[in-house]
């Protein structure tokens, strides 16, 4: 039987949908298909690494965006969330399962979140967390090149933030942005990446002229190029030090979507 309310309901449900698209697309820039020399030494046969064009987060996921999607999805709330999923770290800065720290936290980074419950943020709003490729791509941007990485003034100061001290209390996001637009990628948190766990070669490898060398303490980086670039070596042992549930108090992230063709 036709009924005329539903006929005038589909203009305000078009509406509701438009606008919670673009609600969606908040946030995020594009960065355009690239090539950058890879220092994995799984890609070193493959040089330069071609990465597809794709949009990211200008700024890592907020404690405010966090604590919308724990409200709206009770199963990653703590005390909630899989122990299989997460650690006992698990958002443990906030006040309770529903309340932040402070009302400064809502514009501080989100940390404190496994890499299930960062994939998860990431799936709702229908995206995904960046490759390493995709990540470091951004990264080797500074606010006028694409690849800084030969610039040793540059260097320094990103690894001159990785020499100080965590702060107990992180400051809010948007720093200045990068050629990309995208805000934050050095000097406040480390991120998640979607292949944190497949960064190191292994000791099988293909590619290593002595597997047993990789076997040992600290010979992870022996095959990687561009050995000079701590503050990518660095990011490279942290994040292969990590298992997917496993939260720390300086480990954020942020989410990427593909660009249509």
């Amino acid at each position: 039987m036709f009924n005329p309310n539903r006929l005038r309901a589909l203009p305000a449900l078009a509406l509701a949908l438009a606008a919670g698209s673009a609600r969606a697309d908040e946030g995020y820039v594009s960065v355009p298909a690239g090539k950058m020399a890879s220092v994995l030494a799984r890609d070193a046969n493959e040089a330069p690494t071609a990465v597809a064009s794709f949009s990211m987060r200008a700024t890592p996921v907020t404690q405010g965006e966090y604590l919308r999607f724990v409200t709206a999805h009770p199963e990653w709330r703590r005390g909630r969330a899989p122990k299989t999923f997460t650690d006992p770290g698990y958002l443990q800065d906030w006040r309770s399962p529903l309340a932040l720290a402070d009302a400064g936290a809502t514009q501080r980074p989100v940390t404190n979140v496994s890499w299930f419950a960062a994939q998860a943020y990431c799936e709702a709003e229908g995206a995904r967390l960046p490759t390493w490729s995709e990540w470091e791509l951004v990264a080797a941007a500074d606010a006028t090149r694409r690849d800084a990485r030969a610039d040793p003034a540059w260097l320094a100061r990103i690894l001159g933030w990785y020499a100080r001290p965590a702060q107990a209390l992180l400051p809010a996001v948007g720093s200045a942005p990068n050629l990309y637009g995208v805000r934050d990628v050095h000097g406040l948190v480390w991120e998640w990446v979607d292949d944190f766990n497949a960064l190191l070669v292994s000791g099988d490898s293909r590619s290593a002229d002595d597997a047993d060398k990789l076997k040992f303490c600290g010979a992870g980086a022996i095959n990687l190029q561009d050995k000079q670039n701590y503050a990518v070596l660095m990011r490279i042992a942290l994040l292969s030090s990590l298992k997917a549930s496993d939260s720390t108090g300086s480990l954020g992230f942020r989410c990427v979507r593909p660009l249509s063709p």
